[in-house]
């Protein structure tokens, strides 16, 4: 297939309104259906592709997500650089709710998900040392300071299997360990994307504290219906972060 984006922009179904004037395209891979239609765009020259991992009606749940082919789609389609923010809880006391973490390490604490494109006879062993590309991650990180953003260069996310969200004991083993951010759509996207030779950048906007903070009783955990309240209210800011990036890419 002949190149018909140069960017490809995996989001909730919350970021469907980030394009405007946009074409639907039902795209067909090895590994079946992608999510939803891929929605191409021109924004600032450049031709971007946008799939909502959910669905457009969000109704697709995390371990569902048909990740090998909506990374396959956007390869066949000529995407060259993926940015994939997503909604994410904190595990530290200053990362709070409102900020954004770019992430560049991953734990995955998930299962049964299919996680690569080499189920044989060919067989390929991929690093994933360094899961994130540290020039896009660079991007999102200045572009994020140059609009006032609260923004935070590194962070390792654990991704858990969903739908349900951690248990205390688990959130605070997940705290313990050091690591930053934890969401549950993070794994195996990211590493897709790097069998795949797609330069992938994470943004994280943080929605909550998870299951609440050690020590911290005034930290409640996490509801359904507050993950959405915060996510709402940044969701502007991060529909500006995307256009700066693209803009700026």
């Amino acid at each position: 297939m002949e190149a018909i984006a140069d960017v490809g922009v995996f989001g909730g179904s919350g970021f469907y309104s980030f394009i405007e004037d946009v074409t639907e395209l039902d795209i067909s891979t090895p590994y079946g259906p992608p999510s939803d239609k891929v929605a191409i765009a021109d924004i600032y020259g450049k031709r971007v592709a946008f799939l909502p991992r959910h669905g457009k009606k969000h109704s697709i749940p995390p371990h569902m997500i048909p990740y090998r082919a909506n990374l396959h789609a956007m390869k066949q389609l000529g995407v060259r650089n993926i940015i994939a923010p997503t909604a994410s809880g904190s595990l530290k006391a200053d990362i709070a709710p409102g900020d954004f973490v770019v992430c560049d390490q991953f734990i995955d604490r998930t299962w049964g998900r299919k996680d690569t494109f080499y189920d044989g006879p060919e067989t390929v062993h991929t690093s994933s040392a360094k899961p994130y590309s540290p020039e896009l991650c660079k991007l999102a990180y200045e572009c994020g300071l140059e609009l006032g953003m609260k923004m935070h260069p590194k962070g390792t996310i654990v991704i858990i299997q969903g739908p349900r969200f951690s248990t205390v004991a688990e959130s605070r083993w997940f705290s313990r360990m050091g690591w930053d951010v934890i969401n549950m759509t993070q794994y195996p996207e990211c590493y897709l994307a790097l069998e795949l030779g797609m330069p992938y950048v994470n943004i994280s906007m943080i929605t909550d504290y998870d299951a609440g903070l050690e020590g911290r009783d005034d930290i409640k955990p996490v509801t359904h219906e507050e993950v959405i309240r915060v996510f709402e209210a940044g969701n502007d800011k991060l529909k500006k972060l995307l256009l700066r990036m693209i803009e700026q890419l």
